[in-house]
C-alpha cells in the first residue's frame, strides 16, 4: 500500500472508534441506569451485632465486601450490558491502535510526532487503563461511561481541530529522544485521564451520600447512587495516580536531557517546562495530601482534578497560544 493509501485507512479507523466507542458508551449507560447497584457501604451500626440463630442482618448492616444476594433477572441483563459495553470497549481500543499503526506506516516513523497524534495516542492508553481497571476490579466498571464519553469528546476535538496530514517530522523533532520522552509522556496522561475521572466521581458520589444519608437502608436511585462507591472511586484515583506519577516523572527528565542536547541546557523554564514542572508538583501534592489527615478525600480529589486540569492546559495553551522553544503543534 501506498503512504497515502495507509494514511486514509488511518482516517477511517479513527472514525470507526468513535462510533465503536460511542456504542459502548450506550451499553454502560444502559447498565448504570437500569442496573443494581451490588456494593454496600459500610454499617452505622455497631461492628458487633446481637442476631438470633438463622435470622439475617438488615441491608445497612452487611459489611463491605459481603456477597449480595443473588441477582435476578432485570440484573442479570443489566449485567450483560456492561459485559458488552467492556467487550466494545476493547474492539473500539482495537480500532484506536489501528489508527497510531497505519499512521506510522504512512509516515515511516513513530507516530506521535504533532498533537493530533499525540491527543489520540493519550486517549488511546486511557481507555486501556481504564480496561485494565476495569477487568482487575469489576466493581468499578460502571465508570466505563464516563471515561469513554471523555474520550469520544476529546477525539472529536482532536478530529476537528487538530488534525495533521500525514508526513515527516518537523527538524526539531528528529531525535532518538521522541521515542522516550514523548511516550513517556503519552502513557502517563492516559492513565492521569482514568484517575482525574475517578476523582470527579468521587466528588459526585460523596456530595450525594452527604444529601441522602439514609440511602443504605432503601433501593438506590438517582444516577450518583448508582456509581462505585465512595471508597472504590477514591481507591481507583490514587493507584492510577500512583502508577503515572513515576512515568510523568520521567517524562520530565528524559525532557530535560533532551533539551541538553538539543538547546544546550537541561532547563530554561520554557513555557513547557514550566507547566510540566507545575503539573509534577500539582500530582506530589496530591499524592501526599491523599496520606495526610485533613487532606484526604475532598480537598485531595480537587487537587487531582487541578493537576489533570494543568497537564491539558499545558497541551493545548503551549502549542496553540504561547510562543516558545516548545511551540509546534503541527496544527494544519
Amino acid at each position: 500500500m501506498t503512504p497515502a493509501e495507509w494514511s486514509a485507512m488511518s482516517d477511517s479507523l479513527f472514525s470507526a472508534a468513535i462510533a465503536v466507542y460511542s456504542i459502548a458508551v450506550l451499553m454502560f449507560s444502559a447498565e448504570l441506569a437500569f442496573g443494581r447497584h451490588g456494593s454496600v457501604r459500610a454499617s452505622r451500626h455497631p461492628a458487633t451485632v446481637e442476631v438470633p440463630v438463622g435470622a439475617s442482618l438488615p441491608r445497612a448492616e452487611r459489611r463491605i465486601g459481603e456477597e449480595s444476594p443473588p441477582p435476578n433477572a432485570r440484573s442479570a441483563s443489566t449485567h450483560r450490558w456492561g459485559l458488552a459495553g467492556l467487550a466494545l470497549t476493547a474492539l473500539g481500543a482495537v480500532l484506536h491502535a489501528g489508527v497510531l499503526v497505519t499512521r506510522s506506516a504512512a509516515t515511516g516513523r513513530v507516530p506521535w510526532g504533532n498533537m493530533y497524534e499525540f491527543g489520540t495516542a493519550s486517549v488511546l492508553i486511557g481507555v486501556v487503563a481504564y480496561l485494565v481497571v476495569a477487568t482487575r476490579v469489576p466493581g468499578v466498571r460502571r465508570i466505563g461511561a464516563f471515561v469513554l464519553g471523555l474520550a469520544i469528546f476529546g477525539l472529536a476535538l482532536i478530529g476537528l481541530y487538530l488534525y495533521a496530514a500525514a508526513g515527516p517530522l518537523i527538524a526539531a523533532l528528529r531525535s532518538d529522544w521522541l521515542a522516550v520522552h514523548v511516550s513517556a509522556a503519552i502513557i502517563s496522561f492516559g492513565i492521569f485521564m482514568v484517575s482525574g475521572v475517578a476523582s470527579a466521581l468521587y466528588l459526585v458520589r460523596i456530595r450525594h451520600e452527604k444529601r441522602n444519608p439514609d440511602d443504605d437502608a432503601r433501593p438506590r436511585t438517582g444516577l450518583a447512587g448508582r456509581l462505585p462507591t465512595v471508597a472504590a472511586l477514591d481507591r481507583v484515583a490514587h493507584r492510577t495516580a500512583v502508577f503515572g506519577f513515576p512515568i510523568w516523572t520521567f517524562a520530565v527528565i528524559a525532557g530535560a536531557i533532551w533539551a541538553e542536547s538539543a538547546w544546550g541546557r537541561f532547563w530554561g523554564w520554557d513555557p513547557k517546562e514550566t507547566w510540566a514542572f507545575i503539573s509534577w508538583v500539582l500530582y506530589a501534592v496530591y499524592l501526599h495530601a491523599r496520606t495526610t489527615a485533613g487532606w484526604r478525600g475532598k480537598p485531595a480529589a480537587w487537587i487531582n482534578l487541578l493537576a489533570f486540569a494543568s497537564l491539558v492546559f499545558n497541551l493545548l495553551f503551549v502549542n496553540l497560544v504561547s510562543t516558545g522553544l516548545h511551540s509546534y503543534g503541527g496544527v494544519e
